[in-house]
């Protein structure tokens, strides 16, 4: 199936925002792999060593090196390319960053939005746009239930609440100025992404990368926090499954998506360092961070019910085969096989 869906984007124009991050390095090289046109914009990677480089992308995609704040070279590259498709996944994406520099999150996650969704308006051709938010927009009740598509929006930390306020106008640009022509938005809403090629700070399976390199003790913050862990690939086929669905069948999949895995699967911070390092052979050490304590949620839960019957998307690898995964690419990585080899091998997991 997989297979197919990268068949379809063959040939097809991708504007990609964000494209030089980890998950946006991810869908760049999947897709011009399989020969799609892809376009990125996005400030330059801000990790060494990144994905981006690694990949060698700056030559396999066009690349333009830009802030999604800059409303006018935004519209100027998405209006230049005349995408069929648009992916924004451009963002301030760490929750302990936001709390440091509040005003930049929401300026980067509410207003570059807005920026491609206006960019998006003036575009004379067919075109799918998917904007990439997060699991965590939903008002957390720290509660056992997975939280759908139609629970209620909040955010408590300025990260989430950023996100849930770009929910409210991706929600606003679809019902205000999306209902009829040729352009149609949706939202997607992922799990905790985990997999190789994450050299983010205070992220929790590149800290215990750098941690085992340095061969010190791992510092986590909360053990017994619960999230729905998922491999990059399978919300980034999501994406792909739900933009191909939209170009074929139009205003009928423009809405919120939830992409995680299985609610039943998902594990705590404490079992994700155990698999990690049992998965290397490795005596689990860690210690509990000293640092200050900022609010972050003791358990989410996503359901996928929704994706799952109307997207016929579910995912390939559970939390288990994810953590797994990510732990093989990694030690490997440090054993010096090349990225580009590694992103391979895990692509063909998901297109057998």
């Amino acid at each position: 199936m997989n297979k197919s869906l990268l068949d379809f984007f063959s040939g097809k124009k991708v504007f990609i925002t964000g494209h030089t991050g980890f998950k946006g390095s991810w869908l760049s090289y999947l897709l011009s792999e399989h020969g799609a046109i892809v376009k990125g914009y996005s400030k330059a990677p801000n990790t060494d060593p990144n994905l981006f480089d690694l990949l060698g992308l700056e030559n396999k995609v066009e690349s333009s090196i830009n802030d999604i704040n800059d409303f006018v070279k935004l519209k100027k590259a998405i209006l230049d390319f005349e995408p069929e498709f648009i992916l924004h996944l451009a963002a301030q994406p760490l929750v302990r960053y936001s709390y440091k520099n509040s005003l930049e999150t929401h300026q980067t996650n509410i207003v570059g939005t807005a920026n491609v969704l206006e960019a998006a308006r003036k575009l004379k051709n067919v075109c799918s746009v998917i904007c990439v938010t997060t699991d965590k927009v939903y008002k957390n009740k720290e509660w056992e239930f997975p939280y759908r598509e139609i629970d209620e929006l909040g955010g408590y930390d300025p990260y989430s609440s950023s996100k849930a306020a770009a929910e409210l106008i991706i929600s606003s640009y679809r019902e205000s100025f999306f209902q009829q022509g040729h352009v149609q938005i949706a939202s997607v809403r992922a799990g905790n992404v985990i997999g190789g090629g994450d050299w983010s700070e205070d992220r929790l399976i590149p800290d215990i990368v750098r941690s085992i390199a340095k061969g010190e003790r791992v510092e986590i913050r909360n053990p017994n926090a619960i999230r729905p862990w998922q491999h990059v690939l399978d919300p980034l086929f999501g994406y792909l499954k739900l933009a191909m669905l939209m170009h074929k069948e139009p205003r009928r999949y423009d809405q919120a998506w939830n992409f995680g895995p299985k609610s039943n699967e998902v594990k705590s911070v404490l079992d994700v360092v155990n698999v990690f390092y049992a998965t290397n052979d490795m005596e689990v050490d860690y210690q509990l961070s000293i640092q200050d304590k900022m609010h972050e949620a003791g358990i989410l839960k996503l359901d996928i019910s929704k994706s799952s019957v109307f997207l016929g998307w579910t995912p390939i690898l559970n939390s288990q085969q994810a953590i797994e995964t990510t732990a093989r690419w990694y030690r490997s990585f440090l054993a010096e096989v090349p990225a580009e080899e590694l992103v391979k091998q895990d692509i063909s997991l998901f297109i057998k």
